[in-house]
Order: structure tokens, then C-alpha cells, then sequence
């Protein structure tokens, strides 16, 4: 069944390119290509060097052959939310209903079954979603791969700028839209909701040949997230402190800290934690309350305390 997927989403492919695809031997490929035409699938097979294998113009299979697992990820991949807004909804609902017409009906019942066990919501708590009303036009440049010309605001700056850029990938973080796009010589990352006008471009994008939007936004996340965390402040935890710690900080932020942590004399741990500036530091460690004492810098120490001090006085303290 993969190979007869791969087979028509590509108007042609080599025997090589084919196993290479599906991790297979090109000797097992021959094979699963021989059961294929047995089966009466309909190939076409071109000798030559720019030769290949390839499905018989306008042939389609039904889907009978998916599996429970296949069908309950169609079912349940969800974003409904995100796929409506970048002007796929309707596209979905057309996908599920072809698929529960040619699902036999004990698969059809369990891949519902299933799916509606699972839910993703991707937006953040308390937050409101953010204005995207360019992003079904961002999306259509993306796959159409033409140039744009857009208006946009800075985080913290006054006045817009105009840009024009090379569409790559969107991408969704935490209910927030991007737009990675090339200008000029480098690949950035816009934020759609700064964005106050989308004007589409005639001009075709200038794609770089090995861009992976997936590995492209993992690395540039990591580059942001180490470029913020440059204040190392050292602290010292009560048991309930180092407990607690992984519930006021990010997660692995949290890891980091208490994995280079050693214990002190009167039973509590000393760690390092890194911050983006003195305040963050301050805001997110007053969370702890009591199980915490901050060491140095001695600026943070102090702006600790300071603050502690005017919550005392503010309750009677």
C-alpha cells in the first residue's frame, strides 16, 4: 500500500529512487512491483535513462487497504482549528468523508472510536488567538511559491516596514502563526498577526535547494532559545524547591539547572539556572516563595529581596 501511495503522488520515479523512498532492497522493490501488476494494478514500466515506473494516467485505487492505525491518523490528525484557518477546512471534511465511504465498517467504527478519544488544542491558556486574517493568502504563496510584499510592525517598534519576501513554510508554535520566508540573502521568521497588508507578487520564489522547513525552525528555535538565556544565576533549593522548580520554569530549563545541582551541608541543593535578564530571573523565581535564596549575581539578589520586602509591607509584613 505505500508503494501504490508513492506511486501516485509521483508521476514517475526510478526503481532505486522507489526503494530508497521506502527503505527497502531494489531486488525487494522488483518484487513488491511484480505483486503489484498481479494484483491488476496498472503500471507502466519506460526502459532508458530517463526511464522509470509509473501508474496509468488517471488510475486511482480505493482505500481498502488502509489499516486501523492509517485510518485512526487520518481521523484523528485533527487541527481542525488550524487547518480552517489556513483555508483547508473544507478540504479536510472532502478528505474524511472519501475515506469513510471506502473504509469497510468495522474500521470505519473503530477508526472513529478511536479519533474521538484524541483532541488537539493547540493554542496556550488565557490567551485570545491573534488576528490572521492574511494567513489563507500566506498559505497560497507558499504553495504556489510566489513572491510577496509585505507591511509589517516589529515587536516594540513604532512605525511599519515594507518587505519583500520569499515565502519557505509556515509554521504553528504554541497557537502563534509564522511565516519563514527568504529576504534578500537570509531566511527569517515573520509573526502573521504584525502583519497589516499581503500583497501577491507575480515573481516566482527563489527556494534554496536543501531547505527542510521542519529541521530549518528546530535549529533556528534552539539558536532563539540559547541567544535569550545568557544570565546564569545561582541558587540554592529546599527539597520542596527543587520539587517544585520544574512548575515555575520551562521544563528542561528546569533539567539543565538540577542537572549540574549538588547538595549542601544543611540539606538543601545549589544550582545554576539560566535567565534572558535580571527581571525574568526575579518574577519566576518569586514563585517558589520560601524554598528559594538567591546567591548572585548580586544585582538579582538584592532586586529579590527588594521585592519580597515590598510584598511584606504591602500585606502588614
Amino acid at each position: 500500500m505505500a508503494l501504490l501511495f508513492t506511486l501516485q503522488s509521483r508521476r514517475s520515479a526510478t526503481v532505486a529512487e522507489l526503494a530508497q523512498a521506502l527503505g527497502v532492497s531494489p531486488r525487494t522493490m522488483h518484487r513488491d512491483l511484480a505483486a503489484l501488476q498481479a494484483a491488476g494494478v496498472p503500471l507502466w514500466t519506460e526502459t532508458g535513462r530517463y526511464g522509470g515506473v509509473r501508474l496509468v494516467e488517471g488510475w486511482r485505487t480505493r482505500l481498502d487497504g488502509l489499516t486501523a492505525r492509517e485510518a485512526v491518523a487520518l481521523f484523528a490528525m485533527g487541527a481542525p482549528r488550524a487547518l480552517a484557518e489556513l483555508g483547508l477546512g473544507a478540504a479536510v471534511a472532502g478528505a474524511h468523508a472519501k475515506v469513510t465511504a471506502t473504509l469497510p465498517a468495522p474500521l470505519r467504527d473503530q477508526a472513529r472510536q478511536v479519533a474521538q478519544r484524541f483532541h488537539l488544542d493547540a493554542p496556550r491558556w488565557f490567551r485570545p488567538a491573534e488576528d490572521t486574517a492574511h494567513l489563507a493568502e500566506l498559505a497560497k504563496a507558499v504553495w504556489e511559491e510566489t513572491r510577496l510584499r509585505v507591511r509589517y510592525r516589529p515587536s516594540g517598534a513604532e512605525r511599519e516596514v515594507e518587505r519583500t519576501l520569499d515565502p519557505l513554510g509556515l509554521v504553528l508554535k504554541a497557537g502563534v502563526w509564522y511565516l519563514v520566508a527568504r529576504v534578500e540573502k537570509s531566511i527569517r521568521t515573520y509573526r502573521v498577526a504584525r502583519m497589516t497588508n499581503v500583497e501577491p507578487l507575480t515573481e516566482r520564489t527563489e527556494r534554496p535547494e536543501d531547505f527542510d522547513l521542519a529541521r530549518w525552525w528546530a535549529e533556528s528555535s534552539a539558536r532563539f532559545e540559547r541567544s535569550l538565556r545568557r544570565l546564569p544565576v545561582r541558587v540554592k533549593l529546599s527539597p520542596a524547591g527543587v520539587r517544585a522548580l520544574a512548575t515555575v520554569l520551562d521544563a528542561e530549563l528546569a533539567a539543565a539547572a538540577l542537572d549540574g545541582a549538588r547538595p549542601t551541608t544543611d540539606g538543601w541543593t545549589e544550582a545554576v539556572v539560566e535567565f534572558e535578564a535580571p527581571d525574568v530571573a526575579v518574577g519566576q523565581l518569586l514563585a517558589l516563595g520560601t524554598e528559594v535564596e538567591v546567591l548572585e549575581p548580586a544585582s538579582v539578589r538584592q532586586e529579590f529581596a527588594a521585592v519580597a520586602r515590598r510584598i511584606a509591607e504591602r500585606h502588614g509584613g
